[in-house]
């Protein structure tokens, strides 16, 4: 009888086949393995109480591998326990390189014969609440939801963050820029949940706060935050964190950041060096465009207005926009100066939108907005303590822009973060994190394994070629062998990827 329209039919093979449908996935466990991941779960996180049942890192490291593999929720660990040849590969990697007293260990660790290779839904779930504090979110609603605050990460939570350091630590061995551009930003993730609060924009949603290393593409720190906490709200305190999160190999900073991060008290840290390690911290930083602001920059003559430009194939090519520096002294900063601490820039740009006549000041724009010689122009303004010149720093500052607002995008789209899975604050901060090492994992991959003609490749394009590969999973030896059809056109490369990934420098455990 037939099935469908086409003449095909569907047949279920019973017996233990060893197919798989991710049979490029592997190579991340390798990848972690040489990392140490494992390892610092185990160090870092001690969500898990008692001896009995899944460990911490099987935990983690199966809730990375979701990410990585397209789940977007707790339940989808069904679906990558039912690839039986890649489950093969997890539960042998899991137990790789370890003694045999520790196996043992592992082994006594269950009542019954272990049978899963990844944790059932209700398993995660009671792992993931493990990162979730009552008596902070006891706090947090005694307080209100107007009122901005932050739950303080538990134990379990801030480990976390810890392994998202010893991944930074790798990174670095592998030869970094002494020099890290950190570019802060905060980014709203929607949601549905009864326990979510409004944020300005007037819907439910979350709020983390989050530091880009820009020169390797790797989420340097976040922290997750309710969708009223506004995003300047204790950003210093974030930005001092995240810099410890740094490998050694960074010898100097630079910060970038959008208004959010125009707060004096930050801006007089960087200034003034008083970070411990790095000294003095060169930035640029969009200002408020503030009537004070506004009444510098129309004092602005007319020749100190300054062409942008921008390269058009091969050759630069003016913009319409326009850049100055501005004589601006912020009432934080007077107290009796005459002169600021640091510069002021401007650009203004002519508006190309045509506005309703007659409603002209009922219009609610964007952005700020100055009338020169009959033209309206969009002005922002840019506040740093660098002595480059302005257009290139201004371009540069604009940079920010890009990659770090594409990482939101990967993070709340291409992983797991596009669905947050509980009502209770701690368990999401969770499944962000683990998004985050998922993410970072994977930039480490593309950037220090498979080469620079991947670095901008997004997950999509990465599962389509490479991970989400069919193949078979046998056993001869005692060794695992992933058998590939000689047709599949990256089977040598993945062979070429393992050979890179044992060349890596790995890093000392602890």
């Amino acid at each position: 009888m037939p099935q469908g329209a086409l003449p095909f039919q569907y047949e279920i093979e019973g017996g233990s086949n060893g197919l798989t449908a991710l049979a490029g996935l592997p190579i991340y466990l390798d990848l972690s393995s040489v990392m140490g991941l494992r390892e610092s779960v185990g160090r870092h996180v001690h969500a898990r109480q008692g001896g009995q049942g899944w460990t911490d890192a099987e935990m983690a490291m199966s809730l990375v591998m979701l990410n990585l593999a397209g789940g977007d929720c707790v339940d989808d660990l069904r679906t990558l326990e039912a690839d039986e040849g890649f489950c093969r590969v997890l539960r042998r990697s899991a137990i790789a390189g370890l003694p045999r007293a520790r196996r043992r260990a592992m082994e006594r660790r269950w009542r019954k014969e272990k049978r899963r290779a990844v944790p059932s839904p209700t398993s995660a779930f009671r792992f993931l609440e493990r990162f979730h504090d009552k008596e902070q979110e006891r706090l947090r609603r005694a307080l209100g939801a107007p009122k901005a605050f932050i739950p303080a990460a538990n134990a379990a939570l801030r480990g976390l963050s810890l392994v998202n350091r010893d991944l930074l630590r790798f990174a670095g061995a592998q030869g970094v820029d002494a020099t890290a551009t950190v570019d802060a930003d905060a980014t709203l993730k929607a949601v549905t949940k009864k326990g979510a609060l409004f944020c300005y924009k007037n819907f439910r949603a979350y709020q983390p706060l989050n530091f880009w290393w820009a020169e390797q593409g790797l989420m340097l720190h976040t922290e997750f935050r309710d969708g009223n906490v506004p995003a300047g709200h204790e950003q210093l305190r974030v930005f001092q964190e995240a810099l410890t999160h740094l490998p050694s190999q960074v010898k100097k900073v630079r910060a970038r950041s959008d208004t959010a991060g125009y707060q004096h008290e930050l801006l007089k840290y960087c200034e003034s060096g008083a970070d411990p390690r790095f000294g003095r911290i060169e930035f640029a930083i969009s200002s408020d465009v503030t009537q004070e602001f506004k009444k510098a920059v129309a004092e602005v003559a007319q020749t100190d207005w300054h062409p942008m430009h921008r390269m058009v194939r091969g050759r630069l090519e003016e913009t319409g926009a326009e850049w100055a520096e501005v004589c601006y002294v912020p009432n934080a900063l007077s107290q009796g100066k005459k002169t600021s601490e640091y510069r002021y820039l401007a650009t203004r740009e002519p508006m190309l939108e045509r506005e309703l006549p007659g409603l002209e000041s009922q219009q609610e724009l964007p952005f700020p907005t100055m009338n020169w010689e009959g033209t309206r122009y969009k002005v922002f303004g840019t506040v740093t303590n660098m002595d480059w010149e302005g257009e290139k720093l201004i371009h540069w500052q604009h940079e920010r822009c890009g990659k770090s607002e594409e990482a939101h995008a990967v993070l709340k789209n291409d992983l797991a973060a596009a669905r947050m899975p509980s009502q209770l604050f701690g368990v999401n901060a969770a499944w962000w994190w683990l998004s985050v090492l998922a993410h970072n994992l994977n930039a480490i991959m593309k950037r220090h394994v498979l080469g620079v003609g991947w670095v901008e490749k997004r997950l999509k394009a990465i599962r389509f070629s490479l991970i989400n590969l069919p193949g078979r999973v046998l056993e001869k030896a005692r060794r695992l062998i992933i058998r590939l059809s000689e047709r599949q056109p990256m089977a040598n490369f993945l062979v070429e990827v393992r050979r890179r990934i044992a060349a890596l420098v790995p890093v000392p455990s602890g």
